[in-house]
Parts: C-alpha cells; structure tokens; sequence
C-alpha cells in the first residue's frame, strides 16, 4: 500500500530563529501580506512586531486580527475581503491553530472561490492556496505545518474539518522566543493537544513507520517538558522542546490522520466554543480506554514514552499503564477533569455523537464505533 508524506517545504526552528525566517519571507519575492492573528497578539504589539520586521524587507503589510478562539466562516470572509481590498500576494498566520486555521480558509477561498464550507472534507480544492507563511506561538497545534484547517459553521454549530494538501503551508516557523508568554493554561492545553496528536496518530490505521518515529519521540519530548513548561513559562529548554515535540506529533498526525478523540472534541468546539486542547486532553483517556481492545501493543508502546514501567507487562497491561500516564499528567498540568466542567450538556450526546461519526478525523480510528459505542464514551468523560 503506496503513502504520501506532506511537510511544508520549508521549515525554520529554533530559540531566535524569527530573523532567519524574515530573510527566507523576503527572498520569495512577495510584495505584501495579510498577517491574520487574534485580538489578543495585535494587542500586545506582537502583530506590529511582525509588521516592522516585514517592513524591513521591504514588504507592506496589513493586520487582520479577527481569528476567533474558534474561527468560523464569518470570521474566514471578512479576512478574505480584507486581502481583495488590499492587494495583497500572500499571507502570514501569526499565533496558534486558530490564526493558522483562519488563514489557511481565506488563502484557500482566495485562489480557489467559493466559500471555506465549499472544501470540507478531503482534498476537495483544485488549486494551490495563495502562499502562507505560518509563524507560530503556541506549542501545541502544528497547524502551522498540516494539511488540515478547522473552521467552524457557525449555522450548524460544527467544526468542519478541511483535510486538504492545499491548505499546507509554504513555510513554518517556530521561535521558542514567541512562545515564553504563553499563560499557564494554554501551555498546558497546547501541550496536551500535541499529545493528543501524536498518539492519535501512533494508534492509526494509517500510521507508517515514518510517522511512528514522529509520534514516539513527541511523546517522550512531551513527557519531559509539559509539566516544566507550564510550572516555570521562561524555562528555554523546556520551551523549545516543546516545539519540536509539537512539530513532530504535527508530522505524524498530518500523515496518518486521527481519531475519535479528534472527532468528537470537534462537535465540543463547535457546539459549546470551548478549548480545543483541553476538549481533546479530557476525551483522550477515554477514546483510549476503548481502543484498548484492538490497540494494546501501540498503547503499551505509548506507555513506555510516557514513562511508565512496562517491563514483564502484557501488551493489555501496557495499555492501561499508558492510559494511567495520561491521566497523571492531566492531572499534573490542571486539566479538568471531566466534560461537565467545561460546561457540556448530557441531553446533547446524542447530537454530538451524530456529528462526530460524520467527522474526517475519525475515519483512520483503529476500532470503529456506531452511535451508541460513541454516546458511552461522551457519558464516561462526564
């Protein structure tokens, strides 16, 4: 069976790398961007930061800060009209997922027309999107480096996933520099998304042994780093670690897709607009717990990169040592414990189980489910 590794072309990492990446941004000749970002970077002067630096390669700029926590289409539009307006020949996505997702709609409708909801699915564009350049803070995500974009409907209340070779970036970068003020929170939230990603991937049917390195290493990174990360946010090892443990779970899930923590974290965003990472960290153990069956040897290899002693176990023994472990490092970076806190409504399984077995991601998960397997699982993270 034949498989397909994307990547964007260029990838710049490293503590102080921002530099770099704005001569690599100047020497592809592009005259003016539209820098997408959220509220909360622009007021910080972050997106003016970026803007200067541009400007000193002699490219124009134009800030769009209206990329929601959870972008949705109308959010893709009006950054859409600002770069028709403003002439603009390629883009910069400067934040976490959700700048990264919300650029990657309006490049992709801005070569491509039509409107972001046009493209749900699976490679459903037939054109390139204009050029992108991704420069990320949060350790977490890896939009800035997937195939993948988020938006949610505002009108069906669902996060459409866009799976589309199309939408990857043209250039990546992750300064650990950008990221030493994220708050504790979303460090942790960030974190335990990248985590999600790399064992969703590991335990996938279509993992290779490619992204199986990927997916392995991240989770070690990010069993060495996450509690470091979120107790002391200046720690620059702990810090740039977590990029690249982020960036590898991004490899990894960017080719052999997901699962059903994925899958269902998305109907929580877009039927409550919550946290993406911490719907995703309070399902995992769950959708784990039930993969067990058919996935004990992976999860017994997760277990390992998590650090648990596994030695003389049975893979199902293994298995449940991983589950443990991510458990324990919920617990130790503050995640809630349950989708009852985050505000989640029992009489809505039903709904959110429907959408979830329509989601992308949940296509690649190693055991499959009906509605009712998929119900059991919201009822138990309550």
């Amino acid at each position: 069976m034949s498989s397909t590794f994307f990547i964007p072309a260029v990838n710049i990492m490293g503590t102080d790398c921002l530099d770099d990446a704005m001569v690599a941004i100047r020497n592809y000749g592009f005259r003016k961007a539209l820098i997408v970002t959220d509220a909360g970077l622009a007021k910080a002067g972050v997106a003016s930061m970026i803007a200067e630096k541009l400007a000193m390669q002699d490219i124009d700029s134009v800030i769009y800060d209206g990329a929601k926590p959870n972008p949705n289409v109308d959010n893709v539009e009006k950054g859409l009209a600002l770069l028709q307006q403003s002439a603009c020949d390629f883009v910069v996505s400067l934040g976490g997922g959700s700048p990264h997702d919300c650029a990657k709609g309006i490049a992709l409708c801005a070569t491509n027309g039509g409107h972001i909801g046009d493209y749900e699915g699976v490679d459903q564009s037939s054109k390139p999107q204009l050029p992108l350049v991704a420069i990320n803070t949060t350790a977490g995500t890896a939009s800035e480096m997937t195939r993948f974009c988020i938006i949610t409907d505002e009108t069906r209340h669902v996060k459409m996933a866009i799976v589309d070779r199309n939408v990857t970036p043209l250039l990546s970068v992750n300064d650990p520099s950008l990221m030493v003020g994220m708050p504790k929170g979303l460090t942790a939230a960030t974190g335990m998304d990248a985590l999600t990603h790399a064992i969703e991937a590991y335990v996938s049917t279509a993992a290779t042994p490619i992204t199986d390195a990927c997916a392995i290493k991240a989770i070690e990174l990010i069993s060495a780093n996450l509690r470091l990360a979120v107790r002391d946010g200046t720690d620059k090892a702990a810090r740039e670690n977590m990029a690249y443990a982020q960036f590898l779970a991004g490899m990894a899930f960017n080719n052999a897709s997901l699962g059903f923590v994925h899958a269902m974290a998305h109907q929580l965003g877009g039927l409550y607009d919550l946290p993406h990472g911490v719907c995703n960290a309070v399902l995992l153990p769950h959708v784990q717990s039930f993969n067990a069956s058919v996935s004990a040897k992976r999860l017994s290899d997760v277990g390992r990169a998590l650090g648990a002693d596994i030695n003389g176990n049975s893979p199902e023994e293994g298995a449940q040592a991983a589950i443990a472990a991510i458990r324990t490092l919920s617990q130790d970076v503050d995640i809630p414990a349950g989708l009852r806190e985050l505000g989640a409504k029992l009489q809505d399984i039903p709904l959110l189980a429907t959408n979830a077995l329509k989601d992308a991601c949940g296509l690649t998960n190693p055991r499959r489910a009906d509605q009712r397997q998929i119900e059991e699982i919201f009822r138990s993270a309550f």
